[in-house]
């Protein structure tokens, strides 16, 4: 699936007027129908055998290691829901041993991994001290490759430790203020073009507590029906009214738009206070990206507000990393709730909402991550405040370019060769998320045992992060990957493709040859 978006050009973050075509090219290849019906074939298999199983434990045939109501608590409302529950004891348990592996090293393009093993079927764990030596990383969000402990690069972050400590012991309202903040605040609006921005210690809780101080009762929030979890959770805890669009389906959107206008809220038919649209970048599960200038100019139409999370596209896409703004030449101006996040291409941790002024001082002051938390810790700050500069170049080096650049050509490297190996993959061309599709819950446990023999560490995702039937393998690319890195899982990947018979793209195969560059990338001085 091909689509053309208009969009502002802008140089050197100015508009310059002129209108421009960017290819907005996304796939979302629907498998054969055999190929569900075999799934849903499977996971009704699995869940006879799983109440035959249930029935066994029952009558203490087969010993269960399950959390179970206590007796005297059954007409309590139920801690633990029937479905889930059951899922876990008889489906997931089959494959726990590909999640929650432990390392034990900086998670770069290569890390250790604490070996372990299992005697009782996976219920239980234990380690054997040794350690698999020089996996490479194809699940961890290392973006542009900042995953790094080199005494060189972080001997600032260490200078900072030693001034500072650990930690804040106080929330900013307090004790807790401190100039580093302050320095990577302002570091952090002008990286982003806004009046000012906010930092907090939490990716996570900078959803979850900054919505609810946005919006309340008597407020609308129209929500992709993909939004991460911590979108999900900000939006209902707010008491807003919750309505979900189709994924990036913009008529839909619309049509919600306009019936939340001419309507009303529900009973009353007043207006509503507010209408917020909650988006994401850059979507972790399926590598999708946001039609941004499309969604500005419905938001524009009706007078409603935007709040984008860039956790995924901050630093990954647009020419100089600064997300899905720069990426379709937008203005930042016209999103009226910028967040990213510092876990992922910064290689640190917490988050930040920016934009005008009003809004990051209201924020301060009402959502409870700014004022309850306590803030990051210096090092982190420093560690932030370190990237930051590299990608905008003050370091005085051409790093930050570089590794901007490398990331998006061995996204493209990455991609085009999976399509060639007729995989079906999910997302945009130019996202460095890249989910391949497996469907079945025993093959993606398969294949994820296999590649670590092989030593290659990946991420697998099924129920509930995703549909039922569409368990996928998701790679998360980085800079820091080189091309006999990505050319191994690639040949990995077309060994279990065969094996596991998951080559189901009915794209034809390309002739074309895939050119890689890896170091010599000409950056403009």
């Amino acid at each position: 699936m091909a689509r053309t978006e208009p969009c502002v050009c802008k140089q050197n973050g100015t508009a310059n007027g002129s209108l421009c075509k960017r290819e907005y090219k996304e796939s979302f290849e629907e498998a054969p129908l055999y190929i569900p019906v075999l799934t849903y074939l499977g996971y009704g298999i699995l869940i006879l055998f799983g109440y035959l199983r249930d029935f066994m434990r029952r009558w203490r045939l087969e010993q269960c290691h399950m959390a179970e109501e206590r007796e005297e608590q059954k007409d309590f409302v139920p801690l633990y829901q029937d479905f889930e529950n059951f899922y876990t004891r008889n489906i997931y348990m089959r494959i726990r041993d590909t999640f929650n592996r432990p390392i034990c090293s900086v998670p770069g393009p290569q890390f250790d991994l604490m070996e372990r093993v299992t005697d009782d079927y996976n219920w239980t764990y234990r380690h054997t001290g040794k350690v698999i030596k020089d996996v490479i990383n194809m699940g961890s969000y290392n973006y542009l490759g900042f995953a790094e402990n080199n005494d060189e690069s972080l001997s600032t972050v260490m200078n900072v430790l030693k001034r500072y400590g650990a930690g804040v012991c106080s929330t900013r309202h307090e004790m807790g203020q401190m100039d580093k903040l302050q320095e990577l605040e302002n570091l952090v609006a002008e990286f982003l073009k806004v009046e000012t921005a906010m930092v907090c210690s939490m990716g996570f809780a900078t959803n979850s507590t900054s919505i609810p101080a946005l919006v309340g009762k008597g407020c609308l929030n129209l929500s992709d029906e993909l939004n991460h979890t911590s979108l999900i959770l900000g939006a209902r805890l707010s008491g807003a009214t919750i309505r979900v669009f189709h994924h990036n389906n913009m008529e839909n959107l619309e049509k919600l738009l306009r019936d939340a206008v001419v309507s009303g809220q529900p009973r009353t038919h007043r207006a509503w206070k507010k209408i917020l649209i909650v988006v994401e970048g850059i979507y972790s599960m399926e590598g999708s990206i946001v039609r941004l200038p499309e969604i500005i100019a419905i938001k524009k139409k009706y007078k409603a507000y935007l709040y984008l999370d860039e956790a995924h596209s901050i630093g990954a896409v647009g020419p100089t990393g600064q997300g899905v703004v720069e990426y379709f030449g937008v203005n930042p101006a016209d999103v009226d709730v910028l967040m990213g996040t510092f876990t992922k291409s910064f290689g640190a941790m917490g988050g930040y909402i920016a934009g005008k002024r009003d809004l990051v001082d209201y924020l301060r002051n009402h959502s409870h991550s700014a004022f309850y938390a306590a803030p990051m810790s210096a090092s982190i700050a420093e560690q932030i405040i370190r990237v930051t500069k590299c990608i905008m170049g003050y370091d005085g080096t051409l790093s930050g370019k570089q590794r901007v650049k490398q990331l998006a050509e061995n996204t493209r490297y990455f991609r085009q060769k999976l399509q060639a190996l007729n995989l079906i993959t999910y997302g945009n061309e130019d996202s460095p998320v890249v989910p391949v599709l497996m469907y079945m819950p025993s093959k993606v446990g398969a294949f994820a045992r296999h590649m670590l023999k092989k030593k290659i560490g990946v991420v697998i995702v099924g129920f509930p992060a995703t549909p039922i039937a569409e368990a996928r393998v998701r790679f998360c690319i980085s800079a820091a990957h080189t091309k006999d890195m990505l050319d191994k899982v690639l040949d990995e990947l077309d060994i279990m493709g065969d094996i596991l018979n998951v080559k189901h793209s009915r794209h034809s195969r390309t002739n074309r040859t895939v050119v890689y560059d890896e170091t010599n990338i000409e950056l403009d001085a």
